[in-house]
Order: C-alpha cells, then sequence, then structure tokens
C-alpha cells in the first residue's frame, strides 16, 4: 500500500506542476492565446510541508482539455502515466481542472483535482489533491482515498 502511495504522491506533483504552468494564464486568455492554442507553464509542485515534490509542465488546451508531465513520473521511486483531463473557468478569475493517470506496475488509476489562481505577468499558483483508485474503480466518482493536498506555483513557457 505504501508502494502504490508514493507514486501517487509523485503523480500529483506532475499535475500541481502542470497545473501550475497552466495558471500562469488566465482561463479566458489561454483559450484565446495565439488564436485559440492555449498555454503551457513551468510548475514546482511542494508537499503539504512546504518540501520540494517535483517540477512539471501543465498545458491548458484551448478546447479546456489539459496534459500534464512530471519531473518524477518516470522513477525511480514512481512509475505512472501522464495526466489527461479537462479544465475549465471557475467564474471568479481562476480555474478548476481534473486529471487521470495511471500506476505502474500496480495497476491503480489515480485523479488529481486542482484549483488554479491565475497572477499577474504570466503566474499561476494553486492546490492538488490526489486521490488513489484500484485499477476497476471509479475515478469519476465521489470515492477513492485521499493520499494527499499539495501546492504549486508557476510560470507561463513563452515562445
Amino acid at each position: 500500500m505504501k508502494q502504490l502511495r508514493l507514486p501517487v504522491t509523485f503523480k500529483i506533483f506532475g499535475i500541481l506542476a502542470l497545473v501550475g504552468s497552466v495558471a500562469l494564464l488566465n482561463p479566458q486568455r489561454a483559450a484565446a492565446d495565439e488564436g485559440g492554442s492555449g498555454a503551457s507553464y513551468l510548475t514546482t509542485v511542494k508537499d503539504s510541508n512546504g518540501n520540494f515534490a517535483s517540477r512539471g509542465v501543465i498545458t491548458l488546451h484551448a478546447d479546456q482539455t489539459m496534459s500534464v508531465i512530471d519531473s518524477g513520473q518516470g522513477g525511480p521511486a514512481f512509475l505512472f502515466s501522464s495526466q489527461l483531463g479537462s479544465w475549465k473557468s471557475n467564474g471568479q478569475g481562476g480555474a478548476v481542472a481534473r486529471t487521470i493517470d495511471f500506476d505502474f506496475p500496480s495497476a491503480g488509476v489515480a485523479r488529481l483535482d486542482y484549483t488554479i489562481r491565475f497572477g499577474s505577468n504570466g503566474t499561476i499558483t494553486g492546490t492538488i489533491t490526489l486521490t488513489d483508485f484500484p485499477l476497476t474503480g471509479n475515478p469519476l466518482d465521489g470515492g477513492g482515498t485521499v493520499l494527499g493536498t499539495f501546492t504549486f506555483s508557476g510560470q507561463m513557457i513563452q515562445p
């Protein structure tokens, strides 16, 4: 069980890093950027104690899908896939997002729920809640085991 929780923690960090990268722009700007191409953010993810967890890239696509890569996803401590999901404006100048990834070799599923706040100059901050599910579980329902909450901050990646 501890091995499953650690990969989920790293997944959360990766997702936070990606979300942090996306949060650098506001959702409206991300959707309108460069003809609707979206925006990517380089993020730093920290655990609930403020300790460094990982770096990541969060991309908020113009079609309101989201992708995240994380520095910890390829091991050596944990193995998990990239995170894929969607995002939407929260109506208050920020965004909420949800992604899903898969754990290896334990064959589990993780859901990452994000809150994103857009700052000035292409910065973002927010939180990520990591919830673990067995492979046969439904990560879209309200169940699962919460493995942790993380914070992230990031900066938009400019061409």
